[in-house]
């Protein structure tokens, strides 16, 4: 499998897909399969066509943010790719610029890596 298909995968598999807008546990309002963006309002209502496009869109983005921001990806296994990218689809890019695990990755510390990585499992603390 390629690392998109992975990560679309691991988004189905923990997100769910809400066709209407939700407040998630950090009380950011989301849609779809956990979708958060600014045009997003508690009364917004999708189609399964429409979340799934945009899981697609999104996904393909933080594959490439991935492995932009850490070019020593572009060697690593789909897996690694993929569970990277799920970093930044739930936390963005900014976190994972500034985070502990950008740096054990850049350093191919796979081992630390996911030590870090399951640290960021908790919504709103």
């Amino acid at each position: 499998m390629t690392a998109l298909e992975i990560l679309m995968k691991l988004i189905r598999d923990s997100e769910g897909c809400s066709l209407k807008a939700y407040r998630c546990p950090a009380n950011v309002i989301t849609i779809g399969w956990g979708y958060t963006g600014k045009e997003i309002t508690d009364n917004t209502v999708w189609t399964q066509e429409k979340a799934d496009e945009c899981l697609l869109m999104v996904a393909v983005k933080v594959i490439n943010q991935a492995l932009t921001t850490s070019p020593v990806l572009k060697s690593a296994t789909s897996q690694r790719q993929a569970a990277i990218a799920d970093f930044i689809y739930n936390l963005g890019i900014g976190n994972y610029n500034s985070s502990t695990l950008k740096k054990y990755v850049d350093k191919e510390n796979w081992a630390s890596a996911y030590t870090e990585i399951k640290k960021w499992n908790k919504a709103g603390g």
